[in-house]
């Protein structure tokens, strides 16, 4: 049987395999050594989508084979109600499978010293990591959402077990605040099911048939009015914002962050958060392109809110890990305002940053984890001149930081820059938005200043960890010189390194023909 047409079944369900056989491993070295080698053979799947990905600019958002989906597999799955197994992937979801693969390996390194229940918490890991992937890959509505609601289960489980002090609380917040925004898409999902019927014999979940349906205007002539069409913009837009999060939405995420172990932190910013910026360019956008033109300015306010509100609360707190969570909060703000600018070097910005986060956030917990093991607490206040007794950590921590606030040449820079440039540019007559300029620049001055002070946090975290005099009682902290910590810790360096200096031969090849295809959508 050719590799080809069933890769991406293969890489979703490759983990899930995985999480079953882990529970029949006979001792928890075997079980951690198990895993490694099914996020190993997963990545390694990933990297062979490449090879067979085709790199050709496209003009239409279609179908294989040369069109901007591709690598489709299509099975009836539940015919009577046109349900299907559709899979495929474009330059919005190759970044992001690639990054989840990636991360997934040095999560489960960082995850060896789980000795409570390793089993049951390395089988929760590779179904979330099967569920995230799911998501990434499926072009149907319905399976994107059972999917969607898939990733939602390990992680609260992985919370509430292994979690700190205040774990129950945090995972249930989680839950409540995540089903809350899976019940508004299902109603978007029954809703436009309904309304294809009369487009589309028998009605479709197809993603990227909706998109045109909705392009073309048959979704309106099928019923669909402006009014309901926002409606369901707005209830998407709040769905997939609660997993983003955004402001209102963001309480849960400085909770689970904190209650979570570092490895789960580290999968829970680099990856699940991305789930919600990946739903904004698959569903929300191309499914109501007339909706999000016109209310381009609330999601535009909604994202600069959240960009100086996480940057300000990040600056006033004590705890590292929290810190480094509204700072999170803060930099999905340019993913927001990316896309509600629509134009195409804030798009390839926004999806950039989606990958760019995902390193350095992953890179920035692992730290804060670093740190508890060795000070047994995260409190600011209390450390202090770990420079001198922990020079190599210090050289790590002080570049993810300086890629957290944008520094040039690090990945942070590429992604907030174009973002940047793509909101300036959303004045001019060629844009899709044909905003008035006084809004459009006000705006964008005001996310400027959200680098101010991101700076601001950053340098803060840096003088109070690592600059002064060194305090007696962390005089004698061991370096970060383990084989095991080091294998974290270099390939996620490497790579913020890699994507600062050398964008181009990373992400947008792949992002470029697919942000061209989406703004089509909405001509």
């Amino acid at each position: 049987m050719p590799l080809r047409p069933h890769l991406l079944t293969l890489l979703i369900l490759l983990p899930t395999i995985g999480a079953f056989t882990v529970l029949f491993t006979p001792s928890k070295r075997s079980a951690r050594w198990t895993t490694l080698s099914f996020t190993l053979v997963t990545f390694a799947l990933s990297l062979l989508l490449l090879a067979f990905y085709d790199f050709t600019p496209v003009s239409n958002y279609a179908y294989a084979p040369a069109g901007t989906i591709q690598l489709v597999q299509r099975l009836n799955w539940i015919p009577v109600f046109h349900i299907q197994y559709l899979v495929g992937i474009d330059g919005l979801s190759l970044p992001l499978i690639l990054l989840t693969t990636f991360i997934s390996i040095l999560v489960c390194i960082a995850s060896w010293n789980i000795n409570h229940m390793t089993r049951g918490y390395l089988c929760l890991f590779l179904l979330l990591e099967s569920g995230i992937l799911g998501t990434f890959c499926a072009l149907d509505f319905f399976l994107f959402y059972m999917f969607f609601e898939i990733s939602l289960l390990p992680m609260y489980f992985l919370i509430g077990i292994w979690g700190g002090p205040r774990r129950q609380y945090a995972a249930i917040k989680f839950f409540l605040y995540t089903l809350v925004g899976s019940i508004l898409l299902l109603i978007v999902l029954i809703g436009l099911y309904l309304f294809s019927k009369t487009a589309v014999p028998g009605g479709t979940f197809d993603l990227v048939q909706l998109a045109h349906l909705a392009r073309t205007g048959q979704l309106q002539s099928a019923g669909l009015t402006p009014a309901v069409a926002r409606a369901f913009f707005l209830c998407t837009l709040v769905a997939l914002l609660i997993k983003l999060p955004s402001i209102p939405f963001h309480t849960w995420l400085p909770d689970a962050h904190v209650e979570a172990p570092t490895p789960m932190s580290m999968i829970l910013a680099a990856v699940l958060l991305k789930m919600g910026g990946y739903g904004l360019f698959r569903v929300a956008y191309p499914l109501f392109p007339t909706a999000a033109r016109q209310l381009w300015l609330l999601v535009s306010i909604i994202a600069v809110i959240s960009i100086l509100y996480g940057a300000l609360v990040a600056l006033a707190q004590t705890d590292f890990k929290r810190l480094v969570a509204y700072s999170s909060i803060s930099n999905m703000g340019f993913v927001l305002l990316g896309a509600a600018m629509m134009t195409p070097a804030s798009i390839n910005g926004s999806i950039f940053m989606m990958v760019s986060h995902g390193i350095t956030s992953a890179l920035l917990f692992f730290i804060v984890g670093l740190i508890y093991d060795r000070a047994h607490h995260r409190d600011l206040p209390r450390l202090g001149g770990l420079a001198s007794t922990m020079p190599v950590f210090t050289a790590f921590s002080t570049l993810a930081l300086f890629a957290t606030l944008g520094l040039p040449g690090l990945s942070g820079f590429i992604g907030e820059i174009l973002v940047l440039l793509g909101s300036f540019s959303a004045s001019r007559p060629d844009s899709l938005l044909h905003a008035s300029t006084p809004a459009i620049y006000s705006l964008s001055i005001l996310a400027c200043t959200g680098l101010l002070l991101s700076a601001a946090y950053c340098l803060y975290a840096l003088q109070r960890i690592f600059l002064g005099p060194p305090r007696p009682e962390l005089s004698n902290l061991p370096d970060t010189t383990h084989p095991a910590e080091l294998s974290v810790l270099i390939p996620l360096t490497v790579m913020t390194l890699l994507l600062g200096i050398l964008p181009s031969l990373f992400v947008f090849p792949l992002t470029n023909p697919t942000v061209t295809a989406l703004l089509k959508l909405f001509s």
